[in-house]
């Protein structure tokens, strides 16, 4: 061999042994850095300094600062492997550019989900509807919202879409209104058809006595005479209330003989 090609030689095994170096001691960093962020993210976020904060806070927090050491963790084995860091700088400018541009409906969340944060229209816990979706409050990530619906399915609502969407929050206030409408018919009497509904209201444990309940003849439809019960409960047995009203004036009507609504179909053959 000559000398030339030794020389040349040497230096390819000379830079493989350094890069072969490089490249592990930069593998290294990266499984203990992940490692590492995945134990720092677990320790500050069952802090008893997190006790305090809201879930909703909290979990944005975890999203974030994992996201960050992860970032610092990649950064610093390119750097080790030998990229310069101008050049990575750089890189890491245009790239990011190009990746803006092809992650604005990202952005647009991950904005969505501050401003959530920010003006808290709902947090973890609460049951809400918007864009077309019911269900109770189990996560808001840093670009989604997670819903668990009441038959226990999971909806991820994008933060970006339910900020710029009518959102209804059925949890904030502590207490709801039921209201039932009730079609008889006109041979029934008016004040006795009150008092069935507000008996019924009356003796139900879970309805609220302030404000009082409400029955009235509210409307005339087809012929029929629509009664409202209106009554206040507490959020939590909205449901509970409406079944068992319903159910509870039902066995009423029929002890008291009240006339159900029966719509008249004339047919008239040509």
């Amino acid at each position: 061999m000559s000398q030339s090609l030794k020389n040349i030689f040497e230096i390819i095994v000379s830079w493989v042994v350094s890069a072969g170096i490089k490249l592990v001691l930069a593998l290294v960093v990266l499984f203990a850095g992940l490692t590492l962020a995945k134990f720092i993210t677990t320790k500050l976020m069952n802090s008893k300094g997190m006790d305090h904060i809201d879930p909703s806070v909290k979990s944005f927090l975890r999203n974030c600062i994992k996201i960050t050491l992860y970032a610092v963790v990649f950064v610093s084995a390119a750097l080790i492997i030998g990229i310069p860091a101008a050049s990575f700088i750089a890189l890491l400018g245009t790239a990011g550019v190009a990746v803006g541009l092809a992650l604005q409906g990202a952005f647009s969340n991950f904005a969505g989900g501050i401003m959530i944060l920010i003006f808290r229209p709902f947090k973890v816990g609460d049951y809400i509807d918007s864009v077309g979706c019911s269900g109770t409050v189990k996560e808001i990530s840093i670009f989604y919202t997670v819903l668990t619906t009441v038959d226990n399915k999971t909806i991820n609502i994008p933060n970006g879409t339910l900020m710029n969407s009518t959102v209804t929050n059925f949890s904030v206030e502590k207490t709801r209104r039921v209201d039932i409408d009730f079609a008889v018919s006109p041979q029934n009497d008016v004040e006795k058809l009150k008092q069935i509904l507000l008996d019924c209201a009356n003796s139900h444990e879970l309805v609220l006595h302030d404000p009082a309940p409400f029955a009235r003849n509210t409307a005339r439809d087809n012929g029929a005479l629509v009664f409202t019960l209106r009554v206040w409960c507490e959020s939590k047995d909205f449901w509970t209330v409406k079944h068992d009203l319903l159910e509870k004036v039902k066995n009423e009507f029929d002890k008291n003989s009240v006339v159900a609504f029966h719509q008249q179909i004339d047919i008239h053959n040509q």
